[in-house]
């Protein structure tokens, strides 16, 4: 245990004022480098504590859980600010290809498959990530590349493209064929009703096995991704025979955009054609829900017994048997690119 300190009269530094509980003047002082900054308990007539003319002026004074006074470093406002690491690049898109700047001569590949007649250019992007395509014998699966159809080798399936010129046909489809290419299921499709037609065409737009009507065959994916696009708002002109004649409140009901199926339909125009016990009705669509006219005529107790699509944006034809088709005319093809 340690002596207390003898008593006597204390002396202060000359250079500063004398603070209550410092030291005696004859016990010897430790340099500020030998102090540490947290030591324990000293006894109350030996400890001392800084006064306030002693502690830095950007730090505050701090016990030790000893209860021993220590000091805070000053902040060092000179010192210079860390770097901050340098962000990562964001991972590229699943699908997509790095971007690059494009070179002259230079397309998406899903526009030149388009181009060439092979679908329309939506399809061709599937077709693409199917792994289907080959660009000087490398496979491509990321959207977005592009090649130069005039020196690099493009194949589907292993065979060449060609950029074909091109065609424009305007088909009267009958019942019992499906608007596609090909068929799951062994069904007659359109295309058997192209025959001598040269190159790859493909249909716009959908017509149900038992509906009827006109139709767009072309091989121009960039006019196709058009007309088939809802924000265009093509409108579509049908005739469809039901059963039994709605109500005016209920064709009001259509016109301002009927619910189906949770979800709200565009706004359609209805007009009676012929009237009878199953009318005929004239229904004005700006967008091709599947087999949308059926199932809401459905969903109201009216089914749909005949369907035929009349007009197809500017394109109309009412001398075009069932099963014939024929080339658009330049007016026509004017009309239908300005849309």
């Amino acid at each position: 245990m340690r002596k207390p300190a003898p008593k006597g009269p204390r002396t202060a530094p000359a250079t500063r004022k004398p603070a209550a509980g410092r030291v005696a003047a004859s016990a010897p002082r430790p340099s500020a480098s030998a102090r540490p900054a947290a030591g324990p308990a000293r006894s109350a007539a030996g400890a001392a504590r800084p006064s306030s003319t002693t502690r830095p002026s950007s730090g505050t004074g701090v016990r030790s859980s000893s209860g021993a006074p220590t000091r805070r470093p000053a902040i060092d406002k000179a010192r210079p600010a860390a770097k901050q690491a340098p962000r990562k690049a964001a991972a590229p898109r699943l699908g997509a290809a790095p971007s690059r700047p494009p070179q002259a001569g230079q397309e998406r590949l899903q526009k030149i498959l388009a181009a060439a007649g092979i679908d329309s250019r939506r399809a061709c992007e599937q077709i693409i990530l199917d792994g289907r395509v080959q660009v000087n014998g490398k496979t491509v699966t990321a959207l977005g590349t592009r090649a130069d159809p005039r020196r690099d080798e493009i194949t589907v399936d292993l065979i060449p493209i060609h950029r074909e010129a091109p065609a424009y046909i305007l088909m009267n489809k009958p019942k019992g064929y499906v608007t596609t290419v090909k068929d799951d299921q062994g069904r007659p499709t359109v295309m058997a009703l192209l025959k001598g037609v040269p190159g790859r065409l493909y249909p716009v737009g959908r017509l149900d096995f038992n509906s009827e009507g006109l139709l767009l065959m072309t091989n121009d994916g960039a006019l196709a991704q058009v007309l088939m696009g809802p924000e265009h708002e093509i409108p579509k002109v049908y005739l469809v025979k039901v059963h039994r004649t709605p109500k005016p409140e209920l064709l009001k009901e259509f016109e301002a955009g009927f619910l189906l199926s949770g979800r709200r339909l565009k706004p359609c125009h209805i007009e009676i054609a012929e009237k009878g016990d199953n009318p005929w009705l004239k229904v004005t669509l700006t967008e091709g829900k599947n087999q949308q006219i059926r199932r809401m005529f459905a969903a109201v107790g009216h089914p749909v017994s005949k369907l035929r699509r009349v007009q197809f944006g500017p394109l109309a034809d009412p001398l075009l048997k069932p099963g014939a088709w024929r080339f658009l005319s330049p007016q026509e093809i004017a009309a239908i690119k300005s849309l």
